[in-house]
């Protein structure tokens, strides 16, 4: 399978934890957001199976998502475990190319993740 490549366009990533229950609760969700929108890619994250991509990032709440546009994290933080959270960050992000709270450092995060072989939900 191809892992999360860089590319132009949008990428969701769930940082989540199995042992989490809200995390897998909302899994199902998640996989049935990603048939809905093909041409976003997504990806399941277990931060505890990553630990090494994930680094010293501190995750407060779970899910925690990451979207991506391209190379450029545009969103990376906590969201209601619920897929209209997702189509309303991403639809705000596309409207306003200048939208968005990541950092430098969200950015390398998500090198580090393709790199390690992320792969698509």
């Amino acid at each position: 399978p191809a892992a999360l490549a860089a590319q132009d366009g949008w990428q969701v990533l769930c940082l989540c934890a199995d042992w989490c229950g809200t995390c897998r609760e909302w899994r199902p969700q998640l996989l049935a957001q990603a048939t809905q929108m093909p041409e976003v890619k997504f990806g399941w994250v277990d931060v505890e199976d990553q630990a090494n991509a994930v680094g010293e990032l501190d995750i407060q709440t779970f899910p925690t998502l990451l979207i991506a546009q391209g190379n450029r994290v545009r969103f990376l933080g906590p969201v209601l475990p619920a897929a209209a959270a997702i189509t309303r960050l991403l639809e705000s992000l596309e409207s306003d190319p200048k939208a968005g709270n990541a950092s430098a450092d969200a950015d390398a995060l998500l090198a580090r993740l393709r790199e390690a072989g992320v792969e698509p939900v």
